[in-house]
């Protein structure tokens, strides 16, 4: 009899799942949608805020860097709060924070209270994304989660979509202010229902008792995971697969679409849009996919960055001034497959960690592709002003990156597949001895 496939497998003790699970479930996924927002809102509103503050293309890329900071430093802060406090409490106060962010950022009278502004969305978002893995680690089977996992991503790119279709027509149509503080309404909704129906855990599936020591169990559970192949290699293949596309939306792409290429507005809005709906597509098909082949893991990233590439390069050396629509087209859609392609990572420290671990493990992942994306928006900015605005150059620095990444992931390759063979032979045993 052939071994059963690991995806296949449910482990003692998995939670049922259910309609319950999915009401529970879509609360917290109804918050990262909103974050979402907040974090991507700045993407079309980067020449009107750049208008609007008097900066230049370096002061605009502190935005978003200042915001990844904040987001990439509170990774594994808020994974240890979510394995000690729970979903519900880090969720709430995630909730509140980027609120109060987004409020702030449209009230802002100058530069520096801007950036105070997005710092503190920044830290509220970095509370969302953890606390919704943890969540559907919690309420669904295992077997189920990679595609959790990925439809939670889904709705998070839904939320970009809101940002580039319904964000930017705000901007122009009421303004700055009403546009910014109107939004954060939504903030006030999702706090409520977190409150009042949001629960960590189903009944009789809590988890098992931790003991918590102070800066000991911080040390350890930073420790532990990291020890893991499983956790590294999948920060890696966020690290890589993640920040062409977030460095595309969260800023420079509008600005390269309109200042590079000679497109309006509104069509440069629409190739965003693209690379958005482009990502709901893959994400369900990735999903899918991992769900039923863990072994199709490692080539679905290392596919997603060599695409990535190819059409990246292909628009950066395009002979003359301008791109053509076919291409800039292909480019987008191919990074629509960024985000789903920065998922499997979670799906490589997920099985290499216990359940106490997972919030650190995923935080510890979540920092790869959001690291990325900091130094690579920060690049940009940098050599947009040393180059006099030549976004051939500037966008270049994506391949530095790139190949960074695609080193650590062979590096790391057979070790992790190793160890993940030896805790799958573990759980089949222990399966066969749970009593029933």
């Amino acid at each position: 009899m052939s071994a059963p496939k690991a995806s296949a497998i449910s482990l003692p003790g998995d939670p049922p799942g259910g309609r319950r699970a999915a009401a529970v479930w879509g609360i917290g996924v109804a918050v990262y949608f909103v974050a979402v927002i907040f974090r991507t809102s700045l993407g079309v509103a980067g020449l009107d805020a750049a208008d609007r503050f008097d900066i230049n293309a370096s002061a605009l890329s502190t935005f978003s860097i200042l915001q990844l900071l904040v987001y990439a430093g509170m990774q594994i802060p808020v994974g240890l709060m979510v394995d000690r406090l729970g979903t519900k409490k880090v969720l709430t106060f995630g909730i509140v924070l980027f609120t109060v962010g987004q409020l702030g950022f449209a009230l802002s009278p100058s530069y520096e209270t801007a950036l105070a502004s997005r710092a503190l969305l920044g830290c509220g978002d970095a509370m969302t994304f953890i606390s919704v893995l943890r969540l559907g680690s919690r309420w669904f089977p295992a077997r189920r989660v990679p595609l959790i996992g990925q439809v939670a991503a889904l709705f998070g790119v839904a939320g970009n979509l809101v940002s580039t279709l319904v964000i930017a027509r705000m901007l122009h149509g009421v303004g700055w202010t009403a546009t910014f503080a109107g939004s954060s309404a939504a903030g006030l909704v999702v706090l409520i229902l977190v409150w009042l129906f949001l629960k960590d855990h189903p009944e009789g599936h809590e988890p098992p008792p931790a003991h918590h020591a102070g800066s000991g169990f911080v040390r350890k559970q930073i420790a532990e995971s990291w020890r893991e192949p499983g956790t590294r290699f999948g920060m890696w293949v966020h690290f890589t697969t993640q920040f062409p596309a977030m460095m595309f939306l969260l800023l420079w792409g509008m600005p390269f679409l309109i200042e590079a290429q000679g497109l309006s507005r509104e069509t440069a809005g629409g190739l965003l849009t693209l690379v958005v709906l482009s990502n709901m597509v893959v994400g369900l098909v990735y999903g899918q996919v991992i769900a039923r082949h863990h072994t199709a893991r490692v080539p679905l990233a290392l596919g997603t960055v060599g695409a990535t590439a190819l059409l990246w390069a292909a628009v950066v050396a395009y002979p003359g001034d301008r791109a053509p629509m076919w291409l800039l087209v292909s480019l987008c859609v191919v990074l629509g497959s960024c985000g789903p392609g920065s998922m499997i990572g979670f799906d490589f420290a997920r099985p290499a960690n216990p359940p106490r671990r997972q919030g650190t493990a995923s935080g510890i992942v979540n920092i790869g592709g959001f690291t990325a994306s900091m130094v690579t928006l920060l690049a940009v900015g940098l050599l947009l002003d040393a180059t006099g605005g030549n976004y051939r150059i500037a966008f270049s620095s994506v391949f530095v990156l790139e190949a960074l990444g695609v080193a650590q992931i062979l590096r790391l390759r057979k070790r992790t597949v190793r160890r993940e063979r030896e805790r799958l032979v573990a759980s089949r045993v222990e399966a066969v001895h749970v009593p029933v």
